[in-house]
């Protein structure tokens, strides 16, 4: 596994808004919100999924919307939450996808806490990377979207033969910012319990992810 190197250090260095302190401008403004409501994830979780993988050591890229809304799930990565929480809906059915498509079915124990995916070079990029408590969305407009979108830019950029999954509209609003001649893009419906159904099970992403990682020299997820 890769080091958990838990440092903004290379992505300040590659993406020309952190360079220039945006992001700093950002948590800035979302501390005064945290003065009168509550906002997830933690101060300093808001940038875990960055910190945990490094620009270079990215090979997968999951795109998420923002962190979940409820008391104790934020942890700062696309669909992850903290170890011993219950896993969302979502969560549980990426899971599903994993077992089915990864083990051919076969019961897997599965921790929710998707660090063990991050420290493999999987970065879970939310869009958004705060939230208020109960108010999905509700930060869609703060100012984070211009940082993420030039992260997944920069990314298809500076990076080679990487995988990017796009499951959903929203995700999939992003892929004119990606190479689709450098990288591979794979789209599926979003695996929330309102959609999952019309296409992301059964997508086979996870194990086309590792085929496509295979075939361009990179050892395999370990999903």
């Amino acid at each position: 596994m890769m080091a958990d190197f838990l440092s903004l250090e290379t992505w300040e260095t590659r993406v020309p808004l952190m360079a220039a302190g945006y992001h700093r401008d950002l948590v800035a403004e979302v501390d005064a919100l945290r003065q009168t409501a509550t906002i997830y994830p933690a101060p300093e979780r808001v940038f875990y999924a960055l910190r945990v993988t490094p620009f270079e050591a990215v090979r997968v890229v999951i795109v998420g919307q923002d962190p979940y809304h409820g008391p104790g799930q934020a942890d700062g990565m696309a669909f992850s939450v903290p170890e011993g929480v219950e896993a969302p809906p979502s969560l549980r059915n990426i899971f599903k996808e994993v077992q089915r498509d990864v083990y051919g079915g076969a019961p897997r124990a599965f921790s929710n806490d998707l660090t063990r995916w991050a420290r493999q070079g999987v970065l879970l990029l939310n869009v958004s990377l705060t939230v208020e408590a109960r108010k999905a969305a509700s930060h869609k407009d703060l100012g984070w979207r211009a940082l993420t979108d030039q992260i997944i830019a920069q990314l298809s950029l500076g990076r080679e033969r990487l995988v990017f999954l796009l499951w959903g509209s929203h995700a999939q609003s992003k892929k004119p910012l990606i190479d689709a001649e450098r990288h591979l893009i794979l789209e599926a419906p979003h695996p929330s319990p309102l959609s999952a159904h019309r296409g992301f099970f059964g997508c086979g992403h996870f194990s086309q992810t590792n085929a496509y990682l295979i075939a361009h020299g990179s050892a395999p997820i370990v999903w």
